[in-house]
């Protein structure tokens, strides 16, 4: 070798000092929205989304689940997904910095999150969301070059297509309506969804509170491929468009000088809470009563509001988060979520282990009886425990038992866990 010539820096996971705090901080946020939303669904059957909220609930469970319509649904896997697109940007700029082969690497990364999302989805919980970020993250590869206009160009375009197949849809549904023929067809159709999935329901929510770990997971894997892969299509969109919102954060360094963005950070404030308060407010107001094995004008209009006011609110958060970390005294309040969010997946798979274990049946067995309001305080005190637990293993850990052996796994070596 001559010389004058470098050897390459050597490819390795990102160390302590190249983190940005406001990253994991908004993780570490993301974590207790995603916990809040989840829950119900770690309590109930997937399918009592479909149909409209029990009118004979008590009104805090009723308010419960307006509130979290509104704050939460649609909002932190927004967040996640988002951050997941960041973080490509982040992972490029090393490994490009340091002379590696970014594709490779980072197709071995997505190849190790789509088996620990299987893992997830059919030995945990069915509602896992890995699977999705896996599969759509190859897509995401193709965004790497792409300039911010294009990506921000690429972002609306994909939120929007959701949407405007739902009005196409709904508006044939209403034209196929206007004859007598067509009307007693469409309403057939609809009844025997329904008798389905009200079939699906009844047995999901005997099997997991009444049936061994084999049967529940049996019937997750069933709930998984009935229902779960519907979220390709129901988020796949939504998914990819806020990854490329992140990709765009990313490649304008945004949140590596919170300063020099504090005006766009105010203006994306004001316009995310004007648009996504009142987006989400009608979407939680009007879906408490509608069906969704039926499509209709008040469900369209539901979907419309919450397809665009809920990435809206999400950059609100964001915002407000970014906002608030340019404060002194509050910046210092938020770096208590920062650890949490370090080591996000592993409190992410903690959260399902955790969650599943109370409500299954071959846990303690309270699967269907717990309202909204107990689910919220549920929620905050599993969180409440994962912060001081986080704290706690980073100090002495360099990262999650789960993303220690992901990137192990990734960069084909084990990786240094305790901290030095």
């Amino acid at each position: 070798m001559n010389s004058t010539e470098v050897s390459p820096t050597p490819i390795m996971p990102v160390q302590q000092a190249e983190r940005i705090q406001i990253v994991d901080i908004l993780r570490g946020f993301a974590l207790f929205g995603i916990l809040l939303v989840n829950m119900a669904l770690f309590s109930h059957p997937f399918q009592h989304l479909l149909f409209p909220m029990d009118p004979a609930l008590a009104w805090y469970d009723r308010a419960a689940v307006w509130l979290i319509h509104f704050l939460g649904e649609g909002k932190f896997y927004a967040l996640f997904s988002m951050l997941f697109g960041l973080g490509l940007t982040l992972l490029m700029d090393r490994v490009e910095a340091r002379g590696g082969r970014f594709v490779p690497l980072y197709l071995r990364r997505l190849l190790i999150l789509l088996v620990i999302g299987v893992i997830h989805a059919f030995l945990i919980w069915m509602g896992d969301i890995l699977i999705l970020y896996a599969l759509l993250g190859f897509l995401l590869i193709l965004f790497r070059k792409a300039k911010p206009r294009t990506l921000l160009i690429w972002a609306v375009i994909l939120i929007a297509l959701p949407l405007l197949f739902n009005v196409v849809v709904t508006g044939l549904v209403e034209l196929g309506r206007s004859s007598p023929e067509g009307a007693v067809q469409i309403d057939a159709a609809f009844a025997e969804a329904e008798a389905g999935f009200v079939t699906d329901l009844e047995r999901a929510n005997h099997v997991y509170s009444s049936g061994n770990f084999l049967e529940i997971t049996a019937q997750r894997i069933y709930d998984y491929t009935s229902m779960g892969l519907s979220a390709f299509f129901v988020m796949g969109f939504n998914v990819l468009g806020m990854f490329l919102i992140g990709v765009y954060f990313g490649k304008r360094e945004i949140f590596k000088n919170l300063e020099a963005n504090r005006n766009f950070f105010r203006k994306l404030l004001f316009w995310g809470l004007l648009i996504g308060l009142a987006g989400n407010a009608l979407y939680a107001t009007l879906i408490i009563s509608l069906p969704r094995v039926e499509l209709s004008g008040p469900l369209l209009l539901a979907t419309v509001a919450q397809g665009v006011g809920a990435p809206l609110l999400t950059l609100a958060y964001v915002s407000a988060f970014c906002l608030l970390a340019l404060s002194p005294v509050w910046g210092e309040r938020l770096k208590v979520l920062a650890p949490v969010g370090q080591m996000a997946l592993t409190n992410y798979l903690t959260q399902s282990t955790v969650c599943t274990l109370i409500f299954y049946n071959y846990g303690l067995g309270f699967f269907g009886k717990m309202g909204a309001a107990l689910g919220i305080g549920l929620t905050v005190a599993i969180y409440l425990l994962q912060i001081p637990f986080s704290h706690w293993w980073m100090k002495r850990f360099r990262y999650g038992p789960a993303e220690w052996l992901w990137r192990s796994l990734t960069y084909g070596k084990r990786q240094p866990l305790k901290r030095v």
